[in-house]
């Protein structure tokens, strides 16, 4: 009994020892494991630049680690901050910084910032396990040496280019001197095309052709003045006597430009003989183009200028006008005559109603005063001759036609008192107005054209009762 007790005593001794031995074998052989089951991984050349080995981060206090919080934008991942799986992270080669963003999962374009800063640094999504420190730096020298080699380039441009890209300031000099020397002013053009009209070697269609340029030139009113320096505004008058109508109604077109508001020419051309040709124009018979014309120099010639409204009225102006409501073909000029009689009329009751006459010019004033032009259109019969114009159809006729009879009135109120048929047509012309005023009305326009011509013939009604 004693004998069994013994040998159980001396098994389980037996099985202490075994488990022991196990537990120190167990003990040996972690550590022998090789390095691939470490728990980090540390290069030997990060060892030999450093001389210390990297902690591992399962070493650190996990009250340490700093949360990385990414965006859609490189930020810099700091030493010992926990990255996220699934981001994007780089070494930048400039800075040597670890940088980590969100995914773009909608491929947005990078902003023109960091599309610049890449290109420039050259920076690469590099996984840190698959390069070594040193394939890294070389990677770096390499790129430091390159922004040098086109740093240079920069500063030294190709001359060769600079040279295809500008143009040496000699031969710039040269060809604006030549451009200067082909620009030509209004007078040096004036001068060539007098020179060209009044040349025997010209062609009729030259000289037409100079008489159209001229007329553009001699609006202005310092270029008028220029042309009769240059004895252009008596070449013109002189061609008023032209046997080739053209030349006539071309002559007469530059002679109305230049005459235009521009007192000066206005008096060298009535003692040049301009007035006498126009009328001569006028009295004779004419293509209507040329006595179109014509008619356009005489009023240029007569508008606020009294001493050739007394020479017109001397002449027999208004005799020569009128005739040309006898002559067939001539219609579309009655308008024109019924205007300018108009003008000269108003031109001078607004003279003579001015309250300030100490300012003007005592001449002036008294040749206004020797214009007797009203009465002379009361005793020639221009009266009826104007009236008679109502019964045409066009409304601008009418209108014009209304003024100068409200002008009138005063000097002609017994004529159109006794003329029955002025009676008639203002009636037909009111009923017709009337019905086009209401028009106007229902279409929304209270004040419209219409209404003031009825308000004209109203007027001549009442003053004729």
């Amino acid at each position: 009994m004693s004998h069994c007790i013994r040998l159980l005593s001396i098994a389980a001794n037996l099985n202490l020892l075994i488990l022991l031995l196990s537990a120190v074998c167990f003990c040996s052989c972690l550590s022998d494991r090789i390095p691939e089951f470490a728990l980090t991984k540390t290069e030997e050349s990060d060892l030999e630049e450093t001389g210390k080995e990297s902690v591992a981060e399962d070493d650190l206090d996990p009250e340490d680690l700093e949360v990385f919080y990414p965006t859609h934008q490189w930020q810099i991942v700091q030493t010992g901050q926990a990255v996220p799986a699934g981001l994007h992270v780089r070494l930048n080669l400039q800075t040597g910084e670890r940088e980590a963003r969100l995914p773009d999962d909608k491929n947005e374009k990078s902003d023109v910032k960091d599309q610049r800063k890449k290109k420039r640094l050259d920076k690469l999504d590099i996984n840190s396990n698959s390069y070594t420190s040193q394939e890294l730096k070389e990677a770096l020298a390499k790129m430091k040496k390159k922004e040098k080699t086109e740093s240079k380039r920069e500063q030294k441009p190709n001359l060769e280019d600079v040279r295809q890209r500008f143009r040496p300031i000699e031969e710039l000099k040269k060809e604006f001197e030549e451009l200067n020397m082909r620009i030509e002013t209004d007078f040096e053009v004036m001068v060539k095309l007098i020179k060209k009209f009044n040349s025997s070697t010209s062609s009729l269609d030259e000289k037409v052709a100079a008489l159209y340029d001229l007329e553009y030139y001699v609006h202005q009113v310092d270029n008028a003045k220029d042309f009769l320096s240059l004895g252009g505004l008596q070449l013109v008058i002189n061609g008023l006597n032209s046997t080739e109508h053209v030349l006539k109604e071309h002559a007469a077109f530059v002679l109305g430009a230049a005459l235009s508001s521009n007192p000066k020419v206005q008096v060298e051309a009535i003692e040049g003989g301009a007035l006498q040709n126009l009328l001569h124009v006028l009295a004779t018979e004419q293509p209507l183009a040329v006595k179109k014309k014509a008619l356009f120099a005489l009023s240029s010639m007569l508008r606020h200028f009294p001493y050739a409204q007394l020479q017109f009225l001397k002449l027999g102006g208004l005799q020569v006008l009128r005739s040309l409501f006898r002559e067939k073909g001539m219609e579309t000029l009655y308008v024109r005559v019924v205007t300018l009689l108009y003008d000269l009329i108003v031109e001078k009751m607004l003279l003579d109603d001015s309250q300030d006459k100490e300012d003007q010019m005592e001449e002036r004033v008294q040749q206004y005063s020797q214009v007797n032009l009203v009465p002379a259109v009361v005793e020639q019969g221009w009266c009826v001759t104007i009236s008679n114009l109502l019964a045409l159809p066009e409304h601008d006729t009418r209108e014009k036609v209304l003024q100068t009879v409200r002008v009138l009135m005063a000097a002609c109120r017994d004529r159109y008192r006794g003329d029955h048929a002025l009676s008639t047509t203002l009636s037909v012309l009111r009923t017709e107005y009337e019905e086009l005023v209401a028009e106007e009305q229902r279409e929304g326009d209270k004040d419209g054209y219409f209404k003031e011509l009825l308000s004209s013939i109203n007027t001549i009604i009442q003053e004729l009762r």
